[in-house]
């Protein structure tokens, strides 16, 4: 440990802890970090940016009771400033805001508590937040439609990003994103890099939804300065406190220089992810601790060393969690928490004869509900795990409260809910035993396309246009759908009829487009899509019914119809209805919220030989209402099990 002592200095405007690794600066009392200084720079925060706007907790909130406050941004600004520890080895603080009616219509209504934690011999700092909505009538409704940490780093020093291996490089400035410099393209967030200040950024597309990553990969991410070579990365330990499970996506960092984590948000979901209280509902959770983490290198190495070194520090975070030095009671430590463990099979009689272990599924506990709701719920804690190669699964460290065990398993179609209530009380350990995960399926596979993984990313993604690229991504064809305009190259392949797939013939990784999209029309506008499934069916059954399996991988104000063998019948023989807010296809995702249709298809409706499905997706106001496929599949009525 470093010999020198945690130091607190508190000032009438600024509060400074220091412990000779690095120092940090924060507004008194509204707990806004205005600088860090390290490794010989007095600030590694933009000076040129004002004291409110370059390290702060925010939300984005809605009232519910009529007033018309929408869509709120506000930056948590403290009124209370508290020393919850101080010694050598560590000190704590709070920044604490309390609500009432009085504040009515201004402030989001929650009692916010954000901590700093500074650490003998740590080159980081540690912060997290207690949020509370009191159960009493004078509190009022709202929706928390975002909540995150920001920070925003110098310019002229941080220039190189990395938010996984693949998505590393230098960055263009903040600067190449302004009118001058800079050409909007179909939405605010895309700009086409027309006079940056390096030429070698021109002709590029610079879409901060280009680094968005899944919640299961999101635990490192951050920039890097050559000169000094400094290290400035965002570790999260745990996803427990974020919303919407594994699969949801956030930003992370992106131009700015900005680095974000980002706790609730509605990005690649909508609606169903943003959190809604009533007037008196009682809540409250704390978000992190998150641990922002500063690394340096020797001149002479490379810088790019930071990244790997970053990488190592995030998995010694993440074996040190839960934390036992944080102070607040409502973050529970290790032995207040308990332990779930057991075994998951899957069982598909029409693959194989005996229960088949699962290998890389995902198991969580999420608070009790449907099939599935786990990647809607967005109030409360989750816990996941992945599975050994025998289907075995342990999930550690969980908060004590009442559960449903849920998991899905790549490969198979569908979510798995265990319907009995897990109560978790502290030091316990539950053997579930083994479970049974039965997928739905009615008989065999007559056919199918694509693979059941929540994902459209086995599917057709064109080459971008060469005027609108991301140069990162030219030899990376698993992030080939994060270029932007690629739903614009759908009319391009199809100026006149929609995608025909024959089965037996087609191939979906080269004809099975990404995503069904509206047609744009030579006068701009955009009109709706009808893709046909070609197959042919021998011995058919006209008195019974067969099954046909949709996996949607995401929809964003989209609608699917199915017909059958007669594409202008004037009812459908199945719709969704308007589904979806993801979004996905303009802030390049590959999936947004899973959904899952059975459809039942009368044999009587086939005929011997050469069958159609017709599937439209009418919705064409926007070019991004969209339907993104994960995985689609035709049971026949035989129940027969293979042997």
């Amino acid at each position: 440990m470093s010999p020198i002592g945690v130091q607190l200095q508190i000032e009438d405007r600024h509060v400074m802890i220091d412990n000779g690794i690095l120092q940090v600066t924060l507004s008194n009392p509204e707990g806004i970090v205005t600088g860090i200084r390290y490794n010989g720079l007095d600030n590694v925060l933009e000076v040129l940016n004002g004291e409110n706007d370059r390290g702060y907790w925010d939300v984005v909130w809605s009232a519910l009771d009529g007033s018309g406050r929408t869509g709120v941004f506000e930056v948590i600004k403290a009124t209370t400033f508290k020393v919850i520890v101080e010694s050598e080895e560590l000190v704590e603080l709070s920044f604490s805001r309390q609500w009432d009616s009085s504040l009515k219509g201004k402030f989001v209504p929650l009692n916010i508590d954000k901590r700093f934690i500074l650490i003998r011999g740590c080159s980081g700092f540690y912060t997290y937040a207690i949020y509370e909505h009191l159960g009493s009538q004078e509190w009022q409704a709202f929706s928390l439609g975002e909540t995150r940490v920001a920070f925003k780093l110098r310019k002229d020093k941080f220039q190189y990003m990395a938010v996984d291996d693949d998505r590393k490089r230098y960055m263009p400035l903040p600067d190449d994103r302004q009118t001058e410099r800079g050409q909007p393209l179909a939405y605010p967030e895309a700009v086409l890099l027309v006079n940056p200040v390096e030429p070698e950024f021109k002709g590029e597309v610079d879409d901060k939804y280009q680094y968005t990553c899944e919640n299961r990969n999101l635990m490192v991410h951050g920039w890097i300065s050559n000169d000094p070579s400094i290290g400035f990365w965002q570790i999260t330990p745990s996803d427990e406190f974020r919303t919407g499970g594994p699969l949801k996506q956030n930003l992370c960092s992106h131009v700015g220089p900005t680095c974000l984590a980002v706790f609730v948000g509605a990005h690649y979901a909508g609606d169903d992810l943003v959190p809604k209280f009533g007037q008196g509902e009682p809540w409250k959770k704390v978000f992190g601790p998150v641990f922002i983490y500063l690394n340096s290198m020797i001149d002479g190495e490379d810088p790019l060393m930071l990244w790997d070194d970053a990488k190592r520090q995030m998995t010694v975070e993440a074996s040190s969690w839960p934390y036992s030095f944080v102070a607040s009671e409502d973050f529970p430590k290790s032995n207040q928490r308990g332990m779930v463990y057991g075994k998951l099979l899957v069982r598909d009689r029409f693959v194989d004869t005996n229960d088949i272990p699962t290998n890389g599924a995902y198991v969580g506990l999420a608070p009790t509900g449907e099939v599935g709701s786990w990647q809607r719920e967005c109030k409360n804690y989750q816990f996941w795990t992945t599975t050994d190669v025998d289907g075995g699964f342990t999930i550690d460290n969980i908060i004590t409260g009442n559960y449903n065990l849920y998991a899905w398993v790549s490969g198979f179609l569908g979510d798995y809910k265990n319907d009995n209530i897990i109560t978790i009380t502290p030091g316990c350990k539950i053997n579930v035993g083994s479970l049974v995960y039965e997928p739905p399926r009615n008989g065999p596979t007559l056919w199918e396309i694509g693979i059941p993984d929540r994902s459209a990313a086995e599917f057709y993604v064109p080459d971008p246009n060469p005027q609108f690229v991301n140069k990162l991504f030219l030899d990376q064809p698993q992030n080939k759908f994060r270029q932007y305009g690629l739903w614009e190259r759908y009319g391009e392949l199809y100026p006149q009829g929609d995608l025909v797939y024959t089965i037996g013939e087609s191939d979906y990784s080269k004809d099975w487009f990404y995503a069904q999209v509206p047609r744009k029309k030579e006068d701009n506008s955009y009109e709706g899509t009808t893709w046909q499934i070609k197959f042919k069916l021998e011995n058919v059954q006209s008195t019974a019914t067969y099954k046909l399996r949709i996996a949607l991988a995401g929809a964003s104000l989209a609608e699917l119809q199915v017909r059958v063998n007669d594409r202008n019948k004037p009812r459908p023989l199945f719709t969704t209805g308007l589904i979806g807010r993801d979004n996905a296809v303009p802030r390049h995702g590959i999936h947004g919220l899973y959904w899952l249709y059975d459809v039942d298809v009368l044999g009587s409706l086939f005929v011997e030989w050469d069958n159609t499905f017709y599937f439209t997706q009418p919705r064409c106001q926007s070019p991004f209402q969209a339907i993104m496929y994960d995985y689609i599949r035709l049971e026949g009525p035989n129940t027969k099990i293979i042997v």
